[in-house]
C-alpha cells in the first residue's frame, strides 16, 4: 500500500497519527491494530489524510479567501456567523477535488472492496478533524458523517461534503469557543466498511457514568437501525447499566439495571440510494409497536459489548465514549468509533455545589436529568435552529430535539428541555460540556409548556428532571471535601433514592448505614406487593389496567417487583462497593402501604399506624408473608446472582426476641440464611424492649443499628409528628442517652457492630461527642448533613478518648 501519498489504511495508523488523520481515524487505526487481535471486532477502512485536504485547499487557492472570511467574523455576538459560514461552505463546495486525490480514493476503495470480499461495498464516511477527540474537546457531531455510501462517485461526493462540513456554523463557533485558531484545524476523512445495523441495532456506550462520573459502571444505549437516531436524540433508547467489577465473572450477572426505551424511529437504507447524492442515502421509518417493546440487544450481547468497552478503556487508560453497531446479516457486534469522554476528566470531584429547591410548585413534565443543578427563566419554544434569534439570553429552550446545528444557540440558554432523546443524545452531550441544566426525553414538553411561561428546571432531585410552573426559589451550598480527613468512627450515609447513589459515592464515607427500601417501592415499583401475589382481590378495572401497564413485558407480574427492587438495591450496592450497604427491609406503616397501587384492598385501617402493623411483625404473618417473600427474592438476586455480597440486611421494628427468631426463620425459608455467602442480618434498636433484651437480640443478630428518632419517641411516649409536644423531643434526654449507652455496651460485649442513624450527631456536636466517647462504630447521616457530621466526629475524637465498656 506504499503507492498512496494521501491515503493511509487502518493497519498503517496508530493513536500517534492524530496530526495526519485526526482523532477519530487515529483511534480507529489504533483499535484495528491493537484490539482486533484480542477479539474486538473493528471494521476495516482507510483515511484520506489531512495532507490531502490541505492539497485540496492549496490547489483551489482557498487559503486567503477563507482567512479573510473568518477574520471578518463577529466573535462577540456572532451576528454574521450564518453568512460567513455559508460563504465558506460555498467556496469549498465549488472547488474541485484534485485528480491526484480522486484517483487515490478510487484505488483505495477498490482495494477495500477486495479486502472485504465485496464488489458492492457500502461504506460509512466520517469527518475526522486533526484536533478532534482530544481529552478536552470532543467536536461531537460538529462535522458530518455519511452512511450507506456505495460506489466511487458517491464516495467522492461524501468526501467533498466532509471537507465542506469543516465550515458549518456550529464548527466555526465551536473552534473559536475551544480556542483553536481559524485555519489551524485540518480535516481527514475516514472510509470504513459499513456495518449493516440498518437490519439490526446500534448505539453508544460510556465507560463511566456520564452524569456523575462514577467509574465502576458502563452505560450502554441502543436503538433499532442506524445509530444516528441516538446521537441526534430522535429516539428514546434502551439503556443498560453494567457493573465492571463483576463483568468478567461468568457465574454472575453484571447488569445492574435495564430499561426498555420507546425507540420511536428506525433508520434504514434509503430505496435506490445508489443513485442519490451522499446526503440522501438513509431514511427514518416508524418503529413497529412490537419492536418498540423489545430490547435491541440480548443479555449475552450486552455483556460481550461491556467486556469490549472495558478492554478499550484499559487500552486507552481513560474513560471512553464508544459507538457500536450490530450487523443484521451476520448477527455480529462491532465497534465503529471510540473517543475519550470529555466532561468528567476536567472536574474536581472534591468540590461540589449542592442545589436544593426551597419551595414547591406545580409539576408540568418530567424527563431525564443532566447534571444536578437548577435554573429558571422564560420558556422559548423553538421548532428549529433557524428560529434561534428569537431566544433571548438566559431563556430556556424548549424543543422537540436538537442536533449540532443548535450548538451556537444552546450556549445562550439557561436551560434546555427536549421531547426526545436519551442520556447520550446530542442535547445531553452538549449540555454536559457546557455545564447547562438540561432535561431530555420529556415526551410532551412542547405541548405542556407555553411560550414565554416562567418555569423552573430542576435536575437536583435525582435522575428524573422536573419542570415546574413559575420561578421557584432554591439555594446553593458548596462542599469542599479535599482536606477533610476520615475519622476513626465510620461516617456512613442514609440513602433513599438509588438514582443519587453514584453521585453520593464521591462523598467521604465508609458505606451506607441505612438504605430505605420504601423509596424504591413507592417511586419505582408503585404497586402493593400483595396486588401482584393475589390480584384476584382487586375489583377496580382502572387499577387492574394500571398494574398491567406497569408490569408490561412480565409473564409473571411478581418478577416485576423482584427485578425493580433488585435493580434499586444493586445500584446502591455497586455505587459503594466493596463498602458495606445495610438495606432495611420494608418499613411502611399500614396507611403508607395503602397508598400504593391496589393497597386499599389489602391494608387494615389502624388508629395509630406508627406503633401498629409495621416492620418485623408483618414479615412472618400470613397477611404479608407473600409480600415479604418477594423482598427476599430481590435481595437473593442482588447478593447471589449479581455478586453484591457487600449488602447486609436489617430488620426494623422488631418488638420481641421471639419475633426476631420468627423473621430469621421466614428469611431462611426464602433462601436468605445468616452466614451463607457471608450474609449478615442486623436489627434496628428503636424500641425500649430492644435495649432491655439487648443481650438476647445480640445472640440472634449480627449487628445493631440505633434508630434515634423512634427510640426517642417511644422512650418519652410522645408522637414526634405532633407540634403540641415537639418541644419535648430530644435525643439528648438522659433516658434516651442511657438506652443508647447500654446498647453500645452490649454490642461491645458480644463483639458485634453498632451504629446510629439520625440527624442529631450533625446538628448537636455534644451528641456526637457522647457517641464517640461511648465507642460507637459508625454514625449514618443524610447526605446534606454528612460533612457537618464528619466535622463534629473529628472534633469529638480530638477532645475525647474513646472508651469501650464491656
Amino acid at each position: 500500500m506504499g503507492k498512496y501519498k494521501y491515503i493511509l489504511f487502518f493497519d498503517q495508523i496508530g493513536i500517534d497519527a492524530i496530526g495526519k488523520v485526526g482523532g477519530k481515524n487515529a483511534s480507529l487505526g489504533e483499535m484495528y491494530n491493537q484490539l482486533n487481535p484480542i477479539g474486538i471486532s473493528i471494521p476495516n477502512g482507510f483515511a484520506v489524510t489531512a495532507e490531502g485536504y490541505r492539497l485540496f485547499r492549496k490547489m483551489n487557492n482557498l487559503e486567503n479567501p477563507l482567512k479573510d472570511l473568518l477574520f471578518s467574523l463577529d466573535t462577540k455576538h456572532y451576528s454574521n456567523l450564518s453568512s460567513i459560514g455559508e460563504k465558506a461552505r460555498n467556496l469549498i463546495l465549488s472547488a474541485a477535488i484534485p485528480d491526484e486525490i480522486r484517483n487515490e480514493i478510487y484505488a483505495a476503495y477498490q482495494s477495500l472492496r477486495e479486502q472485504c470480499n465485496s464488489n458492492n461495498l457500502d461504506v460509512a464516511v466520517r469527518s475526522s478533524a486533526t484536533a478532534e477527540d482530544l481529552p478536552t474537546a470532543s467536536f461531537a457531531g460538529q462535522m458530518q458523517s455519511f452512511l450507506n455510501i456505495n460506489g466511487p462517485i458517491q464516495l467522492l461526493d461524501a468526501v467533498h461534503r466532509c471537507f465542506v462540513s469543516l465550515f458549518t456554523d456550529r464548527a466555526i463557533k465551536y473552534r473559536h469557543d475551544m480556542g483553536f485558531a481559524a485555519l489551524d484545524i485540518a480535516i481527514s476523512v475516514g472510509v470504513q466498511q459499513m456495518v449493516r445495523s440498518d437490519k439490526a441495532s446500534s448505539g453508544v456506550a460510556f465507560t463511566i457514568d456520564p452524569d456523575s462520573g462514577f467509574e465502576n459502571t458502563i452505560i450502554i444505549n441502543g436503538c433499532w437501525g442506524l445509530g444516528e437516531n441516538i446521537v441526534q436524540g430522535t429516539v428514546t433508547p434502551d439503556e443498560w447499566m453494567v457493573f465492571k467489577p463483576t463483568l468478567e465473572n461468568p457465574d454472575l450477572n453484571p447488569i445492574l439495571k435495564k430499561q426498555c426505551g420507546r425507540k420511536e424511529f428506525t433508520m434504514i437504507y434509503a430505496e435506490k440510494s445508489e443513485s442519490s447524492s451522499a446526503e440522501n442515502t438513509i431514511m427514518n421509518t416508524d418503529t413497529s409497536f412490537e419492536k418498540q417493546n423489545q430490547f435491541s440487544l440480548s443479555t449475552k450481547e450486552v455483556i460481550q459489548l461491556s467486556q469490549w468497552c472495558s478492554k478499550i478503556e484499559k487500552h486507552y487508560k481513560k474513560p471512553m465514549d464508544i459507538e457500536w453497531a450490530k450487523d443484521g446479516l451476520n448477527n455480529q457486534l462491532y465497534i465503529v468509533q471510540a473517543r475519550p469522554e470529555t466532561v468528567h476528566g476536567k472536574r474536581n470531584k472534591q468540590v461540589r455545589e449542592i442545589y436544593k429547591l426551597t419551595e414547591k410548585g406545580k409539576l408540568l413534565t418530567q424527563g431525564i436529568a443532566l447534571g444536578d443543578k437548577i435554573a429558571s427563566g422564560k420558556a422559548r419554544i423553538l421548532n428549529n435552529p433557524q428560529e434561534g434569534d428569537l431566544l433571548q439570553n438566559g431563556e430556556i429552550i424548549v424543543t422537540d430535539l436538537t442536533n449540532p446545528d443548535w450548538d451556537p444557540i444552546m450556549k445562550r440558554a439557561s436551560a434546555i428541555i427536549t421531547n426526545k432523546g436519551g442520556r447520550t443524545s446530542h442535547a445531553a452531550i452538549v449540555a454536559r460540556e457546557l455545564g447547562t441544566v438540561a432535561v431530555v426525553g420529556c415526551g410532551n414538553a412542547t405541548s405542556v409548556i407555553k411560550n414565554g411561561q416562567e418555569i423552573t428546571v430542576s435536575c437536583a432531585e435525582g435522575k428524573e428532571g422536573n419542570i415546574y410552573d413559575g420561578k421557584l426559589k432554591w439555594e446553593v451550598s458548596e462542599q469542599d471535601f479535599s482536606k477533610l480527613e476520615m475519622p476513626k468512627t465510620a461516617p456512613m450515609l442514609i440513602l433513599a433514592d438509588p438514582e443519587r447513589a453514584f453521585e453520593l459515592s464521591h462523598y467521604p464515607n465508609q458505606g451506607v448505614g441505612l438504605m430505605r427500601m420504601e423509596f424504591a417501592i413507592s417511586n419505582t415499583i408503585k404497586i402493593h406487593p400483595l396486588a401482584l401475589c393475589e390480584p384476584e382481590k382487586i375489583t377496580d378495572e382502572k387499577i387492574v389496567a394500571e398494574i398491567a401497564a406497569l408490569t408490561k413485558g412480565y409473564e409473571n407480574p411478581k418478577n416485576y417487583f423482584i427485578d425493580k427492587l433488585a435493580e434499586a438495591v444493586a445500584i446502591v450496592a455497586a455505587a459503594f462497593y466493596p463498602k458495606e450497604v445495610i438495606v432495611r427491609m420494608s418499613d411502611f406503616k399500614s396507611n403508607e402501604y395503602a397508598n400504593l397501587i391496589g393497597g386499599k384492598y389489602y391494608e387494615p385501617d389502624e388508629e395509630n399506624p406508627m406503633i401498629g402493623f409495621r416492620g418485623a411483625s408483618r414479615y412472618y404473618n400470613d397477611f404479608y408473608r407473600k409480600g415479604f417473600a418477594l423482598e427476599c427474592e430481590a435481595m437473593k438476586k442482588v447478593r447471589n446472582e449479581m455478586g453484591l455480597e457487600n449488602v447486609k440486611l436489617m430488620i426494623p421494628f422488631c418488638r420481641t426476641v421471639d419475633e426476631g427468631e420468627n423473621v430469621l426463620t421466614e428469611m431462611s425459608k426464602n433462601g436468605l440464611v445468616q452466614g451463607i455467602n457471608g450474609l449478615q442480618v442486623y436489627v434496628m434498636i428503636e424500641i425500649p424492649s430492644n435495649v432491655l433484651m439487648a443481650d438476647e437480640f445480640a445472640k440472634l443478630f449480627d449487628g445493631f443499628s440505633i434508630g434515634s428518632n423512634d427510640l426517642t419517641q417511644l422512650t418519652l411516649g410522645l408522637d414526634r409528628d405532633s407540634a403540641l409536644v415537639s418541644y419535648l423531643f430530644s435525643e439528648e434526654n438522659p433516658a434516651v442517652k442511657s438506652l443508647i449507652k447500654e446498647t453500645i455496651r452490649v454490642a461491645k460485649r458480644f463483639e458485634i457492630k453498632v451504629g446510629l442513624c439520625g440527624q442529631a450527631p450533625s446538628d448537636l456536636p455534644q451528641f456526637a461527642k457522647f457517641l464517640v466517647n461511648e465507642g460507637i462504630d459508625s454514625i449514618s447521616f443524610n447526605p446534606d448533613a454528612l460533612i457537618k457530621g464528619i466535622e463534629n466526629i473529628l472534633e469529638a475524637e480530638k477532645k475525647t478518648k474513646r472508651k469501650i465498656l464491656m
